[in-house]
């Protein structure tokens, strides 16, 4: 079961740090774009798993569900380079019955330089019948324990939502200059 604590404050961000391997970079010496999601997917999976002990493996094991991507939008904005040091954000920005989509962004080490964003979004279905079906009361109130509250997703454009995290980092920037 998911067990919410109630005494906690759960984080609505999460943040990892990763190396840009070799392995993963094209020519150019560039992360291929493709692999992009496996690091966005392998950061998430850590993350959640160390800030809200929790696992995709207990939505299969206890409810036989599982989120399953529907789509993505994703936005290239400057090359992660091999070797290269870089911080992974992942969030959830917005939630319903059935659905989530789940905000990543790359920045470089010191988080000043955007790399790219990505909004996933991903579908509550029955690994018995494959069909959508309304996450589980206890799923929704994880979702509302670690969700973003402050963004109107209906209401946000994806290229406007890459133009305020650029702000948000100049802004973590200039606040580091000044202490």
């Amino acid at each position: 079961m998911i067990k919410l604590d109630p005494n906690r404050t759960y984080p609505h961000e999460t943040e990892s740090r990763t190396i840009v391997r070799f392995q993963d970079c094209d020519p150019l010496q560039h992360l291929n774009n493709a692999k992009y999601l496996d690091y966005y997917f392998n950061a998430r999976e850590d993350q959640v798993a160390t800030q809200y002990n929790f696992s995709p493996l207990q939505l299969f094991r206890e409810y036989k569900t599982s989120w399953v991507v529907y789509q993505h939008q994703i936005a290239y904005v400057r090359p992660a380079m091999v070797s290269e040091w870089i911080r992974i954000v992942s969030r959830i920005i917005y939630y319903d019955q059935d659905t989530m989509i789940t905000e990543y962004y790359m920045t470089d080490d010191s988080r000043k330089q955007l790399k790219n964003v990505l909004w996933m979004t991903s579908k509550y279905v029955s690994v018995v019948t494959g069909k959508r079906i309304p996450h589980h009361p206890e799923v929704m109130a994880f979702l509302d324990a670690i969700s973003m509250k402050n963004i109107d997703f209906h209401n946000l454009n994806f290229n406007d939502r890459i133009r305020q995290i650029k702000e948000q980092l100049a802004q973590e920037g200039s606040e580091g200059v000044n202490d």
